[in-house]
């Protein structure tokens, strides 16, 4: 019998499995990163390459939403307080890059020939960067929370929030297309504010409690799928009144920032992102027509130098008159001197409302992804040159990451014992990261002013999105022994500088965590055991020189019996059970002792 068809785009995905598994290795031993490896496979397996797959338009729908998730990721690492203490960067820095660009590359358009409108539109367009270009190469080299980097993104959010009013632009500049009374435009407007405020109060007051509901059924899958409603349904709102899905998904991921759930969204959606962030490179690379580039290579030529070459000095210029040190200025300048991906949409707007011919916005849409083919090669030069400064002695302080300066504790498990081991650290100062897998322990802690998340120790992707990495200790306050060795055996494996501290059940759990080489151990009973006998022996009348030699002695012929129990089973070492303290002579100052 013969066999059926295959299902739908299954041989494509073969196809595109295959390209990325060749091309991202190569270039990542290249030093150029992994997006490179996918606009590189796109291009060679895309219509204008070997022409293995189709026009990559269909799959960049389908690919967009790995966008969408990746600022739902960020807007996750992000609470509203530190979202506020970047006002600065978003709208001032941010602010000016657009406009300062935008204007020039318009000038130039001009300069050129281009008629207005169509010079406006390219001049902006070509002013926005790559947020998903740029955040993957922050995230590549673990810079995204250092001083630079926060200043990237900042300027990367406002660039995300500058589409709407350039789409808005396009409309207008549009014949007989887009509002043309007072009425419609604040219909519109009404619009778009009511879509915000529903995402807001949707995840300021509902989100948490559905969550809680949900994790009470201890359905991973239940959890899984209602992370990804949440941000691709936050994206579908702002979509709906003509906002960007990617600007909705941030919005929704900062107001679940400071939720129990946190960690456990990040690595739920984590995959997904991945996948589709991949996904939308390699459609972005298939779009690239090599023919066109070759034909009018003086034209691309000169617009990506253009391009590049203005966006860099402005990116300098503006970070290093906010504050930014000549060093981070060049890193923040060699990071997002590209073309973005929201251009591929003003380009396509434009086109379809007649201000861009087809032609125009294939030449732009050439010099946007030879930009992005380029920023790696600008990273990596800069990389090199600051090496070559640090052999003669000269320092770069911009790569530190400042914000995990102060040592930081992961606690797991915040019942009782997890509780008070967390009130003797923050004591101290210390900050804390608590994750607990009971909904009712995370109510009751938040209650008590602790920020406790839901999270599964035995999952390593959620001990390192819990901040495992970062972690100068663990503190394993869980019960169940079994769930505390798979976790202990995780953090051996994927974070091995932690310092691992257990609460044991009891002696057997001992032996077992002292086999597996943990930091510190302690009985959750023995220290409370000892400080009651103390007082049942004080109470009778002993002395207390005595109770001391008393407590020494049972803690000495204790660890003794746990030496004998590791080497020769559970029930040696009895005979150190039963004996009694021999007594000490408690010696004197010499000068209590009367002169002869």
């Amino acid at each position: 019998m013969a066999a059926e068809g295959a299902p739908p785009f299954f041989a494509e995905s073969i196809v595109f499995l295959a390209a990325t598994c060749v091309a991202v290795p190569i270039a990542k031993r290249l030093g150029l990163g992994s997006v490179v490896g996918y606009l590189a496979a796109g291009a060679a397996i895309g219509p204008h390459g070997l022409q293995l797959l189709g026009s990559g338009e269909d799959v960049l729908h389908v690919a967009e939403l790995g966008v969408v998730l990746l600022l739902f990721v960020i807007g996750l690492e992000l609470d509203p307080q530190k979202l506020w203490r970047m006002k600065r960067d978003i709208f001032g820095l941010g602010t000016a890059q657009v406009i300062l660009t935008g204007a020039s590359l318009f000038a130039v358009a001009r300069f050129v020939g281009m008629p207005f409108s169509t010079a406006l539109v390219a001049g902006f367009g070509l002013a926005l960067s790559s947020t998903a270009f740029a955040l993957q190469i922050l995230q590549e080299r673990a810079q995204l929370s250092s001083p630079y980097g926060q200043r990237a993104f900042g300027i990367l959010l406002l660039q995300d929030i500058a589409i709407v009013p350039l789409l808005a632009m396009v409309a207008i500049l549009a014949p007989g297309e887009g509002p043309s009374t007072t009425g419609e435009i604040l219909n519109e407007i009404l619009i778009v504010l009511g879509a915000v405020a529903a995402v807001i109060l949707t995840g300021r007051y509902l989100i948490s409690p559905i969550f809680l509901f949900l994790a009470a059924s201890r359905a991973r899958e239940v959890m899984l799928t209602a992370a990804l409603l949440v941000a691709l349904g936050s994206a579908g709102i702002m979509h709906s009144v003509g906002l960007s899905m990617a600007l909705g998904a941030f919005l929704a991921g900062v107001l679940l920032a400071e939720s129990s759930f946190r960690h456990t969204l990040e690595a739920d959606i984590e995959p997904f992102r991945s996948l589709l962030m991949g996904l939308f490179f390699v459609a972005v690379g298939m779009s690239l027509d090599v023919s066109l580039v070759i034909k009018h290579w003086i034209v691309v030529a000169a617009g990506v130098t253009v391009v590049m070459g203005l966006k860099g000095v402005f990116l300098w210029a503006l970070s290093r008159g906010t504050g930014s040190s000549n060093s981070d200025a060049m890193r923040i300048a060699v990071t997002l001197p590209q073309g973005g991906e929201f251009a591929f949409v003003l380009f396509t707007a434009a086109v379809s409302n007649s201000l861009l011919t087809y032609q125009t916005a294939n030449l732009l849409n050439a010099i946007v992804i030879l930009t992005m083919l380029l920023t790696p090669l600008a990273c990596l030069g800069l990389d090199r040159l600051a090496a070559r400064a640090k052999a003669k002695g000269i320092e770069n302080p911009s790569i530190e990451t400042f914000e995990e300066a102060a040592p930081t504790v992961l606690v797991i498990g915040f019942g009782r014992f997890g509780m008070v081991v967390a009130q003797i650290l923050t004591s101290e100062g210390l900050e804390i990261t608590a994750i607990d897998n009971r909904p009712d322990r995370i109510d009751y802690a938040r209650k008590q002013g602790y920020k406790v998340y839901y999270g599964d120790a035995t999952r390593a992707d959620v001990l390192a999105a819990a901040g495992a990495g970062n972690a100068a200790l663990v503190a394993m306050c869980i019960e169940n022994d079994k769930v505390m060795a798979k976790a202990i055996d995780l953090i051996r494996d994927g974070f091995p500088e932690a310092l691992i501290f257990c609460r044991a059940t009891d002696r057997a759990h001992v032996l077992d965590l002292t086999r597996r080489g943990v930091d510190f151990q302690i009985r959750e009973t023995f220290e409370s055991s000892v400080v009651f006998g103390r007082a049942a022996l004080e109470a009778l009348g002993t002395p207390l020189d005595r109770i001391d030699q008393i407590e020494e002695d049972v803690r000495g012929r204790d660890e003794e019996r746990l030496a004998v129990q590791l080497e020769k089973g559970m029930y040696a070492g009895a005979d150190r059970l039963h004996k009694v303290t021999p007594r000490k002579e408690v010696v004197k100052d010499q000068q209590d002792v009367p002169a002869a």
